[in-house]
């Protein structure tokens, strides 16, 4: 009996060891993306201001610059760190799905993190249409995958908290972070593991606000529409930015998918090549538009914002162009903020059709509307955009924008962008090269 007792209490000091340690491990991962999302924003807009500090000296150094930076960053992709390419997130969602440790590993891991971070700099250091936060995740992933090998059970849960965080601390939104791990990553809610997730997002939301403090990423903002005829803004962003997202997801998942005929041979069997096409298609975006469209879009969406000023009327078209070049081109970085800036162009067109509208509130409607288009994940699209503005008196326009650009979206492309490309990854395998 005694012996039997004794054996009892030690499945239960085991077992309560090991819920400890999974506990501990999601928290210091947490810790961990946190630390690594700040670094990446920090060297990202080190990267825009080198890059616009060259083209503020020689405005057709870009035609140079951009094609060759595009070249070398397919090259370094393929050569050194395959599967590291686009936005990360469809990496992170197929890594999640498939249940071979192996196979995982060469979705997620900490080469290929690091490769994720390096690229993703080169590209904004040459002008590429690119964001951070889609390469975050992916970087989220792969720290919380390679601390999972201490864990007693290796399960996805870990990759989706690291993704999670990643979004969390990228942006400094943690009810967006836990959202977009619940309707994109996962599009379930688990129990289980839910509270192991939050804990992951709390503390890569700490350890941002730890090193810079508290911040909205695009400041805080009290604007609303007004009554009437300002409310017609909404169906018509939410129209306008679902087909436009619709649009881009189309092109994005047809390209990664193969073209027809010869250009599809071509551009798969030549990638360098390729991203050296699309590089020059970036340069000539950013001439014509006075070199606003480098980048992540924050700095001319910001400014827009805080001053009241319409952006160009060109602007949301040439910053969709230069994003698509960049996507399908094969180098890393994510979409995430291109669209919010392409989105708040769209907004800025239909504002004036509102002329006495607040013009902050329409750019939060184009914001929103195209973003859900783009990634047809409407809950996240609001809910980043709220936490982004600080501006919960928009949340019902925001949330009915949302609604509207994803029912509009479906109509032109029929799957999410991420869990569309994701498919690739499950159907041919991890080593594939774009």
């Amino acid at each position: 009996m005694s012996q039997f007792l004794s054996e009892r209490r030690l499945r239960s000091v085991k077992v309560t060891s090991e819920r400890w340690q999974r506990r501990a491990i999601f928290v210091l991962g947490g810790i961990a993306v946190g630390a690594a999302a700040v670094g990446l924003a920090m060297l990202a807009d080190l990267a825009q201001l080198a890059f616009a500090a060259l083209v503020a000296k020689s405005r057709y150094a870009s035609l140079l610059v951009t094609p060759l930076g595009f070249a070398l960053s397919v090259f370094l992709t393929n050569r050194f760190f395959p599967n590291s390419q686009g936005s990360g997130i469809p990496q992170a969602i197929a890594a999640r799905q498939l249940t071979d440790q192996a196979a995982r590993g060469r979705l997620v891991s900490m080469r290929i993190a690091v490769g994720k971070v390096l690229l993703t700099l080169l590209g904004l250091l040459c002008g590429a249409s690119a964001g951070r936060e889609g390469p975050t995740v992916q970087v989220g992933a792969s720290i919380m995958f390679a601390l999972g090998r201490m864990s007693p059970r290796r399960q996805p849960g870990l990759i989706l908290a690291g993704a999670a965080a990643g979004v969390s601390a990228a942006f400094n939104t943690p009810l967006a972070g836990i959202v977009f791990g619940i309707e994109e990553m996962s599009r379930e809610f688990e129990v289980r593991t839910s509270g192991l997730i939050i804990g992951a997002v709390i503390a890569a939301g700490l350890t941002s606000l730890a090193l810079v403090g508290n911040y909205t990423y695009f400041g805080s903002s009290a604007t609303m529409l007004g009554h009437g005829a300002d409310w017609l803004a909404v169906p018509l962003c939410g129209v306008a930015g679902g087909l436009a997202g619709g649009l881009f997801s189309r092109v994005i998942i047809a390209t990664a998918r193969g073209l027809p005929a010869a250009p599809g041979r071509i551009f798969k069997q030549h990638p360098i090549p390729f991203a050296l096409f699309c590089g020059i298609g970036v340069a000539l975006c950013g001439l014509a538009s006075g070199d606003m469209i480098y980048g992540t879009g924050y700095a001319q969406v910001k400014d827009a914002l805080d001053s009241n000023t319409l952006l160009p009327w060109h602007f949301s078209l040439l910053k969709l162009a230069a994003t698509a070049f960049s996507a399908v081109s094969g180098i890393p970085g994510g979409i995430f903020s291109p669209s919010l800036a392409v989105g708040a162009g769209l907004g800025s067109d239909v504002a004036q059709l509102f002329p006495t509208a607040p013009l902050g509130a329409i750019m939060l409607l184009g914001m929103v509307s195209y973003f859900a288009g783009v990634v047809q994940a409407p809950i996240t699209a609001f809910v980043i955009v709220t936490e982004m503005s600080d501006n919960h008196a928009m949340v019902v326009p925001l949330m009915a924008a949302a609604l509207i650009a994803y029912a509009t979206s479906r109509l032109v492309c029929h799957e999410g962008i991420y869990h569309a490309l994701a498919k690739g990854f499950l159907q041919t395998g991890p080593d594939v090269t774009r």
